[in-house]
């Protein structure tokens, strides 16, 4: 009997062996919507988890949006992930899509992050050091205080200030245009000895390739600690029950300033194009990345971080 019970249990390893792998999740799984709203470092991040999906064999689909419309897209289930929820600084464009649902929040993959009101050093050793000191500054602003695309909630934090005239600030103007439009204006100002108020943000290698100071904000008008900020994944609501194999990489996906500085370096200061600047991370770091995929699959079931590994050339 106990050589029967062996040869049996022979048997049916044998035969699960040839049996094709368990699916990791359904088909619907397959391909994965992200949005990008066009910030770099949003950029660098959807670029390095688009990559290791793709070596997991999904097929990762990235449009570029607005946050606003990103919500209005995970509502109407037209994208899956979003790696680039800015919190405080988005918590009322978020809440009634979480409240409702629509919205799932999956884990903060970036701590220790800033969005506020920035100025070049020379203009903060000139004494401006705070939203209540742009006033007194007003003629050598111009007037101005320079943000990024049009709808993005930060810019909606200044045209409220503008709006009800805090700090002194009702008759500025916000220049509204983009991530690079701005920094172009800041590389100009620097150049000229020109002062300037702009939107600044870390992680991005601004902060590495310019002199800067971010302003004390004595209402936390862009949240507490004077901008602080936690950068959040979330999904399209029910979607990391339908899809556990991608939601479990997205729960252990976290990254660190630095690792985005040096990827958003790539890329803005490079040359390099995002996919470009994801991969050289990708294949430089693997011990980081490999934790992210503890318990990850292929889409056929087979162990990811192999996977990966082998679609990236290494091993």
């Amino acid at each position: 009997m106990r050589l029967l019970s062996v040869m049996v249990a022979a048997l049916s390893a044998w035969m699960m062996a040839l049996a094709p792998a368990q699916a990791a999740d359904p088909p619907a799984c397959q391909q994965v919507r992200l949005a990008d709203i066009g910030w770099t470092d949003i950029t660098a991040t959807t670029a390095i988890a688009s990559r290791i999906l793709q070596g997991l064999g999904y097929e990762p689909k990235t449009q570029q949006l607005s946050m606003p419309v990103t919500f209005v897209s995970m509502k109407n289930k037209d994208i899956d992930v979003f790696l680039g929820n800015w919190m405080p600084m988005a918590a009322a464009d978020r809440a009634p899509y979480v409240a409702s649902g629509a919205i799932d929040v999956v884990d903060a993959n970036l701590v220790g992050a800033r969005y506020t009101l920035a100025v070049p050093q020379a203009t903060y050793d000139a004494g401006l050091h705070s939203f209540a000191d742009i006033a007194k500054f007003q003629d050598q602003l111009y007037g101005k205080i320079y943000g990024i695309e049009p709808g993005n909630d930060g810019n909606r934090v200044i045209l409220n200030l503008i709006k009800d005239n805090k700090f002194g600030l009702g008759e500025f103007d916000l220049v509204e245009s983009s991530e690079q439009g701005m920094l172009a204006q800041l590389d100009r100002a620097i150049r000229r000895h020109k002062m300037i108020v702009f939107l600044g943000w870390e992680p991005h290698p601004m902060n590495v390739k310019y002199a800067i100071k971010y302003l004390d904000d004595p209402t936390n008008s862009f949240g507490p600690d004077d901008g602080g900020a936690t950068v959040y994944t979330t999904v399209r609501g029910g979607y990391l029950n339908a899809c556990p194999n991608v939601g479990r990489f997205l729960k252990q996906l976290h990254f660190t300033l630095k690792l985005e500085d040096g990827v958003m370096n790539a890329i803005l200061n490079e040359g390099q194009e995002p996919q470009q600047a994801a991969e050289a991370w990708l294949k430089a770091n693997p011990a980081m990345w490999s934790a992210w995929l503890a318990g990850v699959t292929t889409v056929d079931g087979k162990p990811g971080v192999e996977a990966v590994k082998a679609s990236l050339g290494s091993t």
